[in-house]
């Protein structure tokens, strides 16, 4: 199964360019800023991107692009990995005895939770596979990785499936493979996918997602 998260994961160019896509639809269908799933920070910190997945339940994904590698940090709330399943409340071992410091220190802000983790993946820039702690799960546990690294949406399709679940909309399929395929957001496209949305206030807040970059 752990293999399968890894090999789920494309490289880090695509995954970013994936996560902002992601991030660009939520804003369009959804303008409570708290309410959103996918979300994405261009000037993290200098030089660092992040994007995080929150589910509004207790788990969530976080994933910085800097100049030397990636790292997922992922926090299953039901995870017998979690510190707060643990009588002495630490981050269960292993998790991260192995990452790289110049990609470990990017978690050190207090924003990210650092402790709050059931699993870690990271790939510096010189490596051609991601790579996972050596951790020992107890046998019918997780760590969570399955399902949210599956919560990244490598198609229009599975997106479209996963809005119609989450936010209780269909949005036009036709609309959103454009955005996976790169086309310019227009106030049309933002109109056929949230009709009630104010599309100048959208087109200013994906601004800042640069998507191009």
């Amino acid at each position: 199964m752990e293999a399968n998260v890894l090999e789920h994961l494309p490289n880090p160019a695509i995954l970013k360019k994936l996560m902002k896509i992601q991030a660009s639809l939520n804003i369009i269908l959804c303008r409570d800023e708290w309410l959103r799933y996918h979300s994405f920070v261009q000037d993290w910190a200098e030089g660092v991107c992040m994007a995080k997945i929150d589910n509004g339940a207790g788990d969530h994904l976080i994933i910085l692009f800097s100049p030397e590698g990636t790292i997922l940090k992922g926090f299953d709330h039901e995870s017998g990995l979690s510190p707060y399943a643990q009588d002495e409340h630490q981050v269960w071992q292993g998790i991260y005895d192995d990452v790289p410091k110049e990609l470990l220190s990017l978690l050190e802000d207090e924003a990210i939770e650092k402790d709050d983790v059931t699993f870690c993946i990271w790939r510096k820039n010189s490596d051609t596979n991601w790579r996972k702690g050596k951790v020992e799960i107890p046998q019918g546990e997780s760590d969570g990785s399955d399902f949210l690294v599956g919560c990244i949406f490598h198609t229009p399709e599975d997106f479209v499936e996963f809005a119609v679940g989450y936010f209780e909309v269909s949005p036009s399929l036709d609309v959103v493979a454009k955005v996976y395929d790169d086309a310019p957001i227009t106030e049309e496209m933002i109109h056929i996918l949230n009709p009630d949305c104010d599309a100048n206030e959208v087109l200013r807040e994906l601004e800042l997602l640069r998507l191009g970059s």
